[in-house]
């Protein structure tokens, strides 16, 4: 999976924009952010899921995904490991993600 293919499904999901914050392009569903791209670096991305959800990929794929440091990673922050996720999971964690944050369920603040 590269950051191009990370890019084209966020942005496949209906109402999403692409904007950026903290030096990282991130992308948003009513103006909040569901997933980030280059987060912690070029090799990674982070999508917000729920808790449980976190817990569910990071027990059935460790390999690409892990817990962002801190509070973040305990409200479900979660970390993608580009080159090790493959299409059809990172679609269903950016479609969670996404969901999660349209439907109104907690994640980030609102950013500029």
């Amino acid at each position: 999976m590269t950051a191009e293919d990370f890019r084209r499904i966020a942005l496949s999901f209906a109402g999403t924009s692409e904007k950026a914050h903290m030096s990282h392009p991130d992308f948003r569903i009513g103006g909040k952010v569901f997933a980030s791209l280059g987060y912690p670096d070029k090799d990674h991305a982070m999508v917000v899921l729920a808790p449980d959800e976190q817990k569910r990929l990071v027990h059935s794929y460790a390999k690409a995904f892990a817990p962002a440091k801190g509070a973040w990673g305990k409200r479900g922050n979660t970390i993608v490991v580009l080159g090790a996720v493959d299409k059809t999971t990172l679609r269903d964690a950016l479609d969670k993600a996404w969901r999660r944050i349209r439907d109104g369920r907690s994640g980030p603040r609102k950013n500029a």
